[in-house]
This record gives structure tokens, sequence and C-alpha cells, in this order.
């Protein structure tokens, strides 16, 4: 180790003998430009507004602040900051910004945040110090009795956090319900305390906790084994600036290939290439609609990544290839771990020793650990180095035409290592622009190898195919993963209680910045019944991603098995996948520029379920969005035939699949209400729903209007007719549609469509805006149907703004739905519809 690499090592964090030290008291401070710096003793506390709405908390117990460098958040992100105004008095200094008072009480030493209305947002706890012990520290906050938290990616447990206790080490483990830590670390939540919510970052990569009082009734805690005390508080006030808050620290996922978006079989494995053909060839025969096929570990020589068994799969590139002709993507998995097959001539191994590419032992040999080749070595992604050789090992997966690729066991898993993974004073080099040169062990450096591994596999890509969007899928990350792509919930099972868990751990990890999210459906690990795999695929239809995945041994997987009765209704809700994917795809756009999720919990639209005079949503942990305008509501018991509520957020609601205007009974008035002498106006609205197996509870926001798209078996498939636009009317009626070629980068040129629509009512008349086209891309459609739900007579008049022409109509008088076609039109129009 150099001299300089010693000294940045030692910089990162206390040695575990260092003196128990409590941040107390005030002995000194600083004005800066941007904020303030504390001095407590041998401590200094250090915050900056980076903007008027996020505040840069960092603390050094020891008065010098460690190397300013994040895996994490964006170097410009961090970079900048604003101007503050300072403020003091005999108890406290601070500054302000244009949205947050922040001071420091003097003694005892505090930190409490508030809004310029005075509201606090964010306080240390009352007699609990911030401290630091055995190279660790702790920060204990106040814990408002109404204040509700989410995030951490996809934990286990409830779906709101509080009372929980969670620790984040990235874990290889089959879950349960209880089972914590597991495949991600995502330290960063956001807490919602009536109309006002704010967001947590803890930018730490080593073994951390969040306690939200399990261990205190009044105060919630997080904290470190090691490595600095640097994190960043995010205010909204609404839910759903928190989440482009914190996309704007650690960044928005790239918009993905369209096909990445349809329905994916893979099952561990399918194997030899034959049955990959006979899968391919019965999903085309049976007209399940489909986009991906996947290979797992068997497809590989000796389960060695980067290679394919010769005797199991004799004509790979033919595969590939015939593939492609039935419209069907490949992806491969490749692990990270390269089998450690010296003189044997296996190149990733070969190339990856000449390169020096390998984490080592303490005594700068080779780190060597048992996992699915048998003896294994690991690629140290956290040299940038390494992180372009392996990009280079798609070469030829690439050249063949493999799609996309899948990295999985990179926690990292090592099934002979202690804790399942390598010892933690295995040995890293960070070579790494924005980084100080030095090493660093695995005790920092393991919550980011997933992360950086699903990096060095996008860049990778991108290098060998400059326009083509790479689809890379991995079960371990870490805050910002969602700048390479996808993830999944990992090992779940074939269980009704993990078909009712994977909606809060989807619906966490979009909050906790990641919108490209889903799970096994069906379960991955033992075999699910008919009615289970069936309500698995309706729901999973709504879901961001989709992919029937199965663990070796376990029966059958694939939509035909069960026999035609389940198939149909199986298939049914894939194709509904299909026509909604001018919706999904437009949500995808949408994530890719602000980070909003794509699957949402109804808080993120509807923050009003949170205020002080509202009763409890029922169906928070149950019930979800997709989008703005879709609501889905599954059974919280799918197991049984009870009938159950669905609760409703303000407004009216469609039923999807009818059209027709939900019946919702009167809201029952809250206790609140009640005391109040109110009538129920604050309390959900709500329906009982009996069960049907092939009926998935889906509603649409009355004020939305849905694109809708021709039924097609693939997304290779240019649809045949015209564009749907579904109108729903209501109250700021409004909707969007974007598309591009699906799989390049020409739409960052202008290459893109992108349009707004909006609708007004009355009783008697509706007005359609279409707004005027953006970018160059030409649609597939020449005409427009547009579907006006709640219409009341066949008997209209309806013609475009432009011109005084009648329109051809037709009325479904079972839905309530009047049908108008009209030629496509890339300029800004309006479409007049009245009953006469």
């Amino acid at each position: 180790m150099s001299a300089l690499a010693s000294v940045s090592a030692k910089a990162q964090t206390a040695p575990a003998s260092a003196p128990y030290i409590a941040v107390e008291k005030i002995t000194g401070s600083q004005s800066l430009r941007d904020g303030i710096e504390v001095q407590a003793g041998a401590a200094t506390l250090r915050i900056t507004a980076l903007r008027d709405d996020i505040l840069r908390i960092r603390v050094a117990s020891a008065g010098t602040f460690p190397e300013d460098a994040s895996w994490a958040v964006l170097p410009a992100s961090r970079s900048k900051s604003v101007d503050v105004h300072q403020s003091e008095d005999a108890g406290s200094v601070g500054f302000r910004t244009a949205s947050l008072d922040v001071r420091v009480e003097r003694s005892p030493l505090r930190l409490v945040i508030r809004d310029l209305d005075g509201t606090i947002i964010s306080a240390d706890a009352v007699g609990r110090a911030t401290t630091f012990q055995h190279g660790g520290f702790s920060v204990y906050k106040d814990m408002p009795t109404n204040e509700h938290y989410f995030g951490l990616g996809d934990k286990t447990g409830s779906f709101d956090r509080r009372n929980q206790a969670f620790t984040l080490w990235n874990t290889d483990v089959g879950f349960q319900e209880s089972i914590d830590p597991i495949y991600k670390s995502i330290p960063f939540f956001m807490g919602i305390n009536g109309g006002r919510s704010y967001g947590l970052f803890l930018d730490n990569t080593w073994r951390t906790w969040f306690d939200f009082g399990k261990q205190s009734r009044d105060s919630y805690s997080f904290g470190a084994d090691g490595g600095p005390l640097d994190y960043f508080l995010i205010y909204g006030p609404t839910p759903k600036q928190v989440v482009e808050g914190y996309a704007y620290l650690t960044g928005k996922p790239p918009l993905p290939p369209l096909w990445t978006l349809g329905f994916q079989q893979s099952r561990y494995s399918y194997t030899p290439e034959s049955q990959v053909r006979e899968i391919a060839d019965r999903l085309r025969a049976d007209k399940i609609p489909s986009d991906v096929l996947y290979l797992d570990i068997d497809y590989q020589y000796k389960n060695r990544p980067f290679t394919v068994d010769p005797k199991t799969f004799p004509n790979f590139p033919g595969l590939v290839s015939d593939l492609r002709k039935q419209h069907f993507h490949l992806v491969t998995i490749t692990d990270l771990h390269i089998a450690h097959a010296p003189a044997q001539g296996y190149t990733p191994y070969d190339s990856g020793t000449a390169g020096d590419h390998f984490v080592k032992n303490p005594d700068g040999s080779e780190f060597v650990g048992i996992v699915w080749p048998g003896p294994a070595v690991f690629p140290d992604f956290t040299r940038a180095s390494t992180r372009e050789w392996w990009g280079g090992l798609y070469k030829q997966f690439a050249q063949e035409g493999v799609a996309g690729f899948w990295n999985d066991m990179n926690e990292p898993s090592v099934f002979d290592g202690p804790g399942k993974t390598m010892p933690l004073n295995s040995v890293h080099r960070i070579e790494e622009p924005g980084f100080a040169t030095r090493t660093a062990t695995h005790a920092e450096i393991h919550n980011i190898v997933g992360l950086e591994n699903a990096r060095a596999t996008y860049e990778g890509l991108l290098k060998l195919h400059p326009d083509e969007r790479p689809f890379v899928l991995t079960r371990a990350t870490f805050a910002g993963g969602q700048r390479y792509g996808f993830t999944w919930t990992g090992d779940n099972a074939a269980t009704w209680n993990h078909l009712r868990l994977a909606t809060q751990m989807l619906l966490n990890l979009g909050l906790s910045g990641i919108s490209f999210v889903g799970d096994d459906v069906g379960g991955f690990n033992r075999s699910p019944g008919p009615e289970l795999l069936t309500r698995w695929i309706e729901v999973g239809a709504f879901n961001p991603f989709y992919r029937d995945h199965a663990e070796k041994g376990s029966l059958p997987h694939e939509v035909w098995v069960h026999g035609p009765e389940q198939e149909a209704i199986r298939r049914r809700y894939i194709e509904t996948r299909y026509r909604l994917l001018p919706y999904l795809y437009t949500l995808a756009d949408e994530a890719s520029r602000t980070g909003i999720p794509i699957m949402r919990p109804i808080f993120l639209e509807f923050p009003e379920v949170f205020a002080p005079s509202s009763s409890a949503f029922n169906g928070l942990d149950t019930e979800f969005l997709l989008g703005p305008s879709l609501l889905i509501a599954p059974s919280p018991f799918g197991e049984t035939p009870d009938d159950y509520t669905v609760s409703f957020p303000k407004g009216q609601w469609y039923d999807f699949w009818t059209g027709l205007k939900t019946a919702t009974p009167p809201p029952s008035p809250s206790s609140f209400d009640i005391v109040t002498g109110a009538t129920g106006a604050n309390s959900p609205a709500t329906a009982r729903i009996h069960p049907v197996l092939d009926t998935l509870p889906v509603y649409v926001r009355g004020g939305s209007i849905l694109p809708v798209q021709p039924l097609i078996q693939s997304t290779d498939e240019t649809p045949v007719g015209p564009l749907e636009l579904r109108i729903y009317p209501g109250k700021e009626c409004a909707g969007s549609l974007y598309l591009d070629d699906g799989h390049t980068f020409r739409y960052q040129h202008g290459e893109f469509l992108r349009q707004n629509f909006t609708c007004e009512s009355d009783g008697n008349s509706v007005r359609v805006g279409f707004g005027v086209r953006q970018g160059t891309y030409a649609p597939w459609w020449k005409t427009v149907e547009v579907v006006i739900y709640d219409w009341p007579s066949k008997q209209v008049d309806a013609a475009l703004s432009n011109n005084t022409a009648q329109l051809k109509t037709t009325y479904d008088a079972s839905k309530r739905a009047l049908h108008i076609l009209m030629p496509d039109s890339a300029k800004e129009t309006e479409l007049r519809v009245r009953t006469h």
C-alpha cells in the first residue's frame, strides 16, 4: 500500500479501539456561504444546503472530514449548493433557505429542521446525542406519534417501517416474511407526517442499520459499523417531491428498451437447447404475447460464466438467431464469480489474472471461494479498469445477438464464506475517478459489489453497442442502482404470503429510486397451485417488470400448465399488458426524466390519505397504482373465498373492465368526523368485492386519458388499427403519450413522439384537446379511436375544430361508451362532442 493509500484508508473510519464520543454541546461555530460548521469538542458538524430543499449533514468525530466521494450520489449534485441566510440567537445557530429553517441548538446540541411556517420536519431526539463508538456511529431522531416511514428498498415485514428495525447488508438468502437482511442495501427512507414529507439518505456503504421505534417508542435511529457519518435530508413537502429530490441526488433510471416491458419466461433451467425451442414454439402456438426467454446457469460449461456447454447447446448462435426470427429476445445469466481455472484455457480467468482484476486476501493472493463453478475468484469492481475488462467479456455474446444480461449472485454470494460472503478483511482496490486511490476492506465495499457489477455490465454493453439501450437485471444493488437498469426481489416462494409481500416490496423499491422492478411471478421456490399462479400472473401484468421464473426441481410454471381454463385467464391478462404498452412506455419515459416510479403507493398520488383529518386507508399495503391512473386492488387474502373491501382515494373511479362508474356507497364517518360533527367526507369511499378468479379488480381514475393499442404478440410487431384513447371524464382530465423506436438512443436527438391530451365535460358535451406533437418520430397509427365513457346517448354530433364534417361514431350502451373514429394529426386540434 502506498503512503497516500494508507492515509486515505485511515481517513474512512476510526479504529475499533476509538474512544466513545458524544456530540453534546456547541463549543464554536463558523458561518459558511451555503451553511454552517459547528464544533462540539473534538467533533465537527457541517450542514450545507445543496438546494433550498436538500441539506447535507456531515459529522466528523475527530474534527477532520473523510474523503468527499460517493458511489451513490452524482458528482454534479454533490458539488452544487445555494447561498443561505445566517441566523443566530442565544439558544442556537443556523440558517434559512427559501424552503427550510435550520437550527443547531447549543446545549444540548440538537439539530432541528423546520419549514418556513415553523413546523418541525426533522429533529434530533431529546436527550439522545449522536455518538461514535467502536469505529461506528449512532444517530437518534424524534419520532412523532403520527409519522410513517417507507423505503429501504425491498425489505420484508410490513409496508410501513414504523415499529420495525432493519440491517442493510446484502445477503443471499431464500427469504421469508420476517427474514432480514436480504439482497439489497438502499439506506434511504421517507417520513410522512400529515401533509409534510421528507426523505433521509445515509450515504454509507458499510453495514448499516435503521430502527423505527422498535427499541424506543419516541425516537428512531440509524447508524453504521464504520465509514463516514454523511446524510442528506430531502424536504417535500409532498411524497412525490421527495422521490424527485432523491433522484436528483442518486440519478434517474435510463429509458429501457420497449421489449423489456413485455412478458418474460424463465426457469432454472431451460436445458438442453431443444427445450428452449419447445418453450418458444408453445408460446407462439398458444398465442401468448411474449418477448423474452432466459437461460439460467445450466447453459454454461461447468457453470462457468461466459461459456456455453457445447453438448447441451451445440448451436448457440443458431439458437439466438432462430429465437429472434420468432421475435424473442434472449437474456443469459452471467454471475460475477469467475471459475478459478488456471492453465485450462478459460479466457475470463486467464485475462482477469493477467490484468490483476480479482479481489485479494490480506496477504496479496487471490481470494478464492466456492460458488456454482466450484472454486471461484471475484472481480474487483471498485477498479475502473476491472469494470472495463468485465464489460469486454460480453463481446461474443453481444455479437451473437444475445439481447440482455442477468447479474445474479452478486451480493456477493460465497457458499463457503463467513455469512455466505467474503471475509470482511478481503482487500479491494479503489482506483476510480473522483476517489483517492487506496485499498479498502470488504467490510466497506460489500454493499456496493452488486451496484458496481451492474454498472460494469451496463457500461460494457454501451461500449459494445453504443446505439442500443442495454438491458441489465441485477439481484443485489445499492442506492443509485436505478442508473443501471432493472432489479427483482430475489428468491421468493410460491406462497400466498409471498404474493401479498411482493406488492409492498415493489412499492418500497419504487420509493427508493428503482422504478423498473418485479418479482418472480409464481414464486421461485417450490410450486404454485393453479389458482395461486393465475392470481400472480394477473397482478404481475400491472408490475413494471413481468417475469415468470422458477427453481430447478419445481413443477412447470409456464402459462399453459394446469389446463386450458387457467391458460385462458392468464393469457387475457398478458394480452391486457400488451394493449396497455403505450401507457406503460409513457410511464417509463416519465420515470427516466423525473425518477417517479411506475408502480406507486396510494399516497404518492394522494398524500391526503395521511392528513390528520383522514381516517385510515385500509388498502395502503395491498392496493397500488400503475402510474397516476390505474388502481389495482387484489384480495389481501387471495387464498380465501371471503369478500373484501376496496378503498378508493378521493374522486370518481371507473371499472377498468366494464368502463362503468363504480357504485361506491357514501363514506362512513371516521372518529374524527363524529367528534367534529362532519359528514364522513374525510373517510375513503369503499366497495365490497366478492373475489372471482378471472377478475382482478382494476379501476381507472376519473379524469384519466389512457392510450391503448391493438393486440400484438411481441413488441417487434407493429400494431394494426387505430390508436385508442380511452377518456374517463372527471376533474383535471388529462393524459399523455410517448413513443420512439423502442431500442436506440435516437430519441435523445429528437426522434421521439410526445403528445399531451386534455378533456373538459359538462352534462351533454365533451371537448378533447390534442396538444401539439413534439419530436420527429412517425407513429404507427393513421387514425385515432376516441372512447368516451359515462356517455348518456348515441345521438351525438362529433367534429374536429378545424373541420365541420361529422365524424363516424358508434355507441356501446352496455358500457355507456361512445366510440369516435378520427384521423390522426400532429397539429393542435380539438374534438367536440355533443348530444342532441
